[in-house]
């Protein structure tokens, strides 16, 4: 439902939860209804964050506040709080600009979560780990018992993979992005960027080595590319799966923090 033009929208819904993943590649707005059932949602490609770091504070608000009022005028209510994430491993001070961005665009800031501790909400995995591959950096969090024990984020992601696309077929960055988003083109690119592949599953190998995990649930937009999971569980040698609508998890997951 819209709302008309010059009309104020109406208080925020009882029981509705708001999460924002501002991500190196997408900023997604999700919302949840008082069953903590997906019921809205808006997403858009933007650089203002690298590796976890809010590079542009101006483009960064401006796009969540644009995202934010999408979703209102399709929901007919106003968005009033919203918990957010942030990659593990990344300082205090960045963890509060995200916070500062979100509360700039108009929500009040309830949480603020690291992005795999966020997927795990949605995934409810008692034991394995979570590897959240998103725009930037790769993101780990090992679960055992229901309880994350460890975290860590690298540098490495869907960007890299883009910038390697991009230098082998002479494109630019953006054409290489889009390019590499429809599945019909994986095919080619496979070999092209199976080594960035390979190097994101010596990450997740390298973390969570010490813990004898036994099974990885890959999560973020880079998930999506045909072949991730066997080349991270060819060189983990750890049984990979991939949820349904990977790049959703955490956004709609960090949600269920907004109370």
């Amino acid at each position: 439902m819209n709302q008309p033009a010059g009309q104020p929208l109406p208080e925020k819904a009882s029981g509705l939860h708001v999460g924002v993943d501002l991500g190196t590649a997408y900023t997604v707005v999700a919302v949840l209804d008082g069953d903590r059932q997906p019921l809205a949602g808006a997403y858009r490609f933007a650089q203002v964050v690298r590796d976890g770091l809010v590079v542009d504070f101006h483009g960064a608000i401006a796009l969540l506040g644009e995202l934010k009022a999408e979703v209102e005028a399709r929901l007919g209510m106003s968005l009033t709080s919203a918990a957010t994430t942030y990659p593990p491993g990344v300082p205090p001070a960045e963890v509060r600009a995200t916070r500062y961005v979100v509360e700039a665009a108009g929500f009040e800031c309830r949480q603020v979560i690291d992005e795999p501790s966020a997927a795990n909400a949605v995934l409810q995995i008692k034991n394995g780990a979570v590897v959240d591959v998103g725009g930037g950096t790769t993101g780990i969090a090992v679960i055992r018992a229901g309880e994350v024990i460890y975290t860590a984020d690298e540098a490495t992601g869907g960007t890299h993979f883009s910038l390697v696309i991009a230098g082998a077929l002479n494109m630019s960055f953006e054409e290489a992005e889009a390019y590499k988003r429809e599945p019909q083109h994986h095919a080619r690119l496979f070999p092209i960027i199976r080594p960035v592949m390979e190097k994101v599953a010596t990450i997740v190998a390298r973390h969570v080595g010490p813990y004898k995990v036994e099974t990885l649930y890959l999560v973020g937009g880079t998930a999506y590319f045909t072949g991730i999971a066997a080349v991270i569980e060819e060189i983990t040698e750890i049984k990979t799966h991939i949820p349904p609508h990977p790049m959703f998890v955490t956004p709609f997951g960090v949600a269920m923090y907004d109370q």
